[in-house]
């Protein structure tokens, strides 16, 4: 059994219900290439889900994307990733993990900070994450659920996420 302490994280001072989700512009993985890509361009008539996560490989990592691939968000929703991992990372673990979304790469963790949720990682100066986080969006990327760790780690109410992507399709 892997053994680490939980650590309660800071206040994030994060976009909540009702309000427009960031816009930004990363490369964006899939399991045979990626480019540059809006999170605009990819709202569309279904909802989407914004997950941030933490590094490729981590254990959150891994657990989160499994959950989501298990439960088979992507039938209802548009399922997109954030993590600093870089887009050479994201293929390799898109393919490992068998994800069926896709990852944007925000290596320098610009993103997350738009958003308000980064986080030193591990307590390391200068090295930063996001925290876990969780956001749907409706068709003009207005945030109708949000959902942002407290504390590390943590994972969020998958099936309250799955009632919140049922109500908006």
């Amino acid at each position: 059994m892997v053994e680490f302490d939980v650590v309660d994280l800071p206040p994030a001072d994060h976009p909540t219900e009702g309000e427009t989700a960031p816009d930004f512009t990363r490369p964006l993985v899939n399991d045979e290439y990626w480019e540059d890509r809006s999170l605009s361009e990819l709202v569309g008539p279904e909802p989407t889900v914004l997950v941030f996560h933490p590094m490729d490989g981590a254990f959150p990592a891994t657990y989160l994307w499994n959950e989501i691939r298990d439960r088979g968000w992507e039938t209802e929703a548009t399922v997109v990733g954030v993590s600093i991992s870089t887009p050479y990372e994201h293929t390799s673990f898109v393919e490992e993990r068998g994800i069926d979304s896709r990852l944007f790469s925000d290596p320098a963790n610009g993103v997350a900070e738009a958003y308000g949720i980064a986080h030193d990682l591990d307590g390391m100066a200068g090295i930063e994450e996001p925290r876990p986080a969780v956001f749907l969006l409706d068709t003009d990327r207005t945030i109708e659920y949000a959902w942002v760790a407290s504390e590390w780690p943590e994972f969020p109410d998958y099936d309250e996420i799955a009632r919140q992507i049922d109500r908006l399709a």
